[in-house]
């Protein structure tokens, strides 16, 4: 599961640096980032007490 996790955070992130870079749109992008830190195993994951 933390696997899981991981590999969701870390396309989340890779695709909101993309969001911002290529497609200029910072909205998106930083809620992307900021999502896939949360959920990442560093942050506070939402499948987790």
């Amino acid at each position: 599961m933390i696997t899981l996790l991981w590999l969701i955070a870390v396309v989340l992130v890779i695709y909101g640096i993309y969001v911002l870079i290529a497609q200029r749109n910072v909205l998106l992008g930083i809620v992307l980032i900021v999502l896939g830190l949360i959920i990442g195993p560093g942050g506070v994951s939402i499948f987790n007490p």
